[in-house]
């Protein structure tokens, strides 16, 4: 199990790395458009063209997943993704964004169904996954940081009008990575074929899993605010350029993908529950000195550059450990489906999120963005504290 997991986790990264690339060019492009006019408030609805393909086609991706293969699946998705990446540059107007963005979500979709089935097939210990799961999405952390970085030299440099060709680095990838998974064998687990999807579907809805289900919402509401919306926050509230905006928010990927880095090594000799709560305890303790500065000494104190990325470090952890605890427990046959309404509620936690934020830009309430996100991760420390006390009954 040890050799196949070991060739499996290279293309496994690669392409989490090309996804989080994709996904989280939203605040680069959100910088970069609304310099060309585009309203805040049309940049805000651009996310829904990523995430609503995301939840809609889900459930449906499972039946297409189940009857290809994982890998087969996969590698069309990162076909896709490629091609779609190599046509960006030589696109100008605002609906291709919208028809990019949508054909992104649907390809995110069945990605991250298929990677979460591979892991769950070759891996069954609750803390094995939570290490294998912080490992891989570690590298969509590093998508953030090459993102930030690669397009931030562009943009600030002679050949900032050739930012977009950055996209062609992904298909790059893409094929590199297609290249990796057509050499490999996976596992596949079928999935039962003689029930229909509301009767799987009913299986789930257990109090357990729809307060993970809503535990999964809220952490992605909370990255939300800050991977598309804080090089944005830095410019206009702390007044610095879009340069200095975009490595400083890198900095927030380098932690998250240290904090999951760490997590992957060391959750071993912790309890899951236990190292969550301390996390999110970590990240108020945070967000209250980063407010305490904003209201009892400057507003947009350049202090808050370096507190905000700090935050990453205990943010980055939740997704994949909560998602271990939890999927460790689903049956091997229905992880597929499964995946699906992590990826459905994740993806409305993402819009909501940013539809949300674009109203505080729009109104030029950027400084009640820490306690936008304060208030946000109270309510994941509530809804996660309620889970974890009904977590041990059984799905």
């Amino acid at each position: 199990m040890a050799t196949k997991l070991s060739q499996i986790s290279l293309p496994l990264k690669l392409t989490f790395l090309i996804f989080s690339m994709v996904l989280n060019c939203m605040g680069l492009i959100i910088l970069q458009l609304s310099e060309a006019k585009i309203t805040y408030g049309e940049l805000g609805m651009l996310e829904s063209f990523k995430d609503l393909p995301i939840a809609f086609i889900s459930l449906f991706a499972v039946s297409f997943i189940n009857k290809t293969g994982t890998k087969k699946a996969l590698i069309l998705a990162l076909i896709i993704v490629g091609i779609c990446s190599s046509l960006l540059p030589f696109m100008k107007d605002f609906w291709f964004y919208k028809l990019w963005f949508a054909i992104i979500g649907t390809c995110f979709a069945i990605g991250k169904i298929c990677v979460f089935g591979i892991i769950r097939n070759n891996i069954s210990d609750e803390k094995a996954l939570a290490k294998t799961m912080n490992s891989v999405e570690a590298s969509f952390m590093i998508g953030i940081f090459v993102v930030n970085t690669g397009f931030g030299w562009l943009i600030s440099s002679r050949y900032s009008e050739f930012w977009k060709f950055g996209f062609l680095l992904i298909t790059l990838l893409s094929v590199v990575t297609i290249f990796l998974f057509s050499k490999i064998e996976i596992s596949e687990a079928r999935s039962s074929q003689n029930k229909s999807l509301i009767s799987e579907l009913s299986g789930f809805a257990t109090l357990p899993v729809l307060l993970f289900l809503g535990v999964a919402f809220f952490i992605v509401f909370v990255e939300q605010g800050f991977n598309s919306w804080l090089p944005s926050f830095y410019k206009n509230h702390l007044q610095v350029n879009s340069f200095f905006a975009l490595q400083a928010s890198s900095f927030l990927a380098l932690f998250s993908y240290a904090g999951r880095t760490i997590t992957a090594n060391i959750i071993r000799n912790f309890s899951l529950t236990g190292y969550y709560i301390s996390c999110v305890f970590l990240i108020i303790t945070i967000l209250t000195a980063i407010l305490g500065i904003q209201y009892f000494d400057s507003e947009n104190s350049k202090l808050l550059l370096f507190l905000f990325p700090v935050i990453g470090l205990f943010l980055s952890p939740l997704y994949p450990v909560i998602n271990s605890k939890m999927i460790a427990t689903i049956d091997k046959t229905k992880v597929n489906l499964f995946t699906s309404l992590i990826v459905i509620f994740s993806s409305l936690g993402s819009s909501v999120s940013s539809i949300i934020m674009a109203v505080l830009f729009e109104k030029q309430l950027l400084n009640f963005y820490p306690l936008y996100i304060l208030g946000s991760v109270f309510v994941l420390f509530t809804i996660s504290l309620v889970y974890f006390k009904f977590s041990q009954k059984n799905i």
